[in-house]
C-alpha cells in the first residue's frame, strides 16, 4: 500500500515565486521542458507548478535559479519596452557574448548568470 504524505502548505513568497517563473519561462517563450532544464527539476514538476499543484520551496537551488530567470525576464522586458516580439527576437538571436542563442545559454546555471549580467549591462547604459 502506498502512503500520501500531506505537503505543506506553500508560503505566500512560494505561490508569488511560481507564478512569476511560469509566468516569465511563458514570455520568454520557453517550454516547460526548458524551464525544468533551467531550473534542475522534471517537467511533471513543472508542469504540476504550471496547474498551481506545486510550488517552489524557498531556500532552494531550483528557488534560487528560479529568481534568476525571472530577473533576465525582467531586464529584458525592460530594455525592449514589453514587446513580445521583440523580447522572444532576442531569445532567439545568435549572440556572440553567449556564442549561442540566449534561450540556449539560459538553460544552464552558468549560461544563466552571464545572460542576467549581460542584460543588467545593457541596463546600465541605457
Amino acid at each position: 500500500m502506498q502512503r500520501h504524505y500531506a505537503t505543506p502548505e506553500p508560503t505566500p513568497a512560494e505561490v508569488v515565486l511560481t507564478k512569476a517563473v511560469v509566468r516569465a519561462a511563458t514570455l520568454l517563450g520557453l517550454t516547460h521542458a526548458a524551464l525544468a532544464r533551467i531550473v534542475g527539476l522534471s517537467e511533471a514538476s513543472i508542469s504540476r507548478m504550471a496547474s498551481g499543484k506545486r510550488h517552489f520551496e524557498l531556500d532552494t537551488k531550483p528557488a534560487e535559479l528560479a529568481t534568476l530567470l525571472v530577473r533576465v525576464y525582467r531586464s529584458l522586458d525592460a530594455l525592449v519596452g514589453n514587446d513580445d516580439r521583440q523580447r522572444r527576437a532576442w531569445m532567439d538571436s545568435f549572440n556572440r557574448a553567449f556564442n549561442q542563442t540566449p534561450r540556449e545559454a539560459v538553460q544552464t546555471a552558468e549560461g544563466l548568470v552571464q545572460v542576467l549580467r549581460y542584460l543588467d549591462g545593457a541596463r546600465a547604459l541605457a
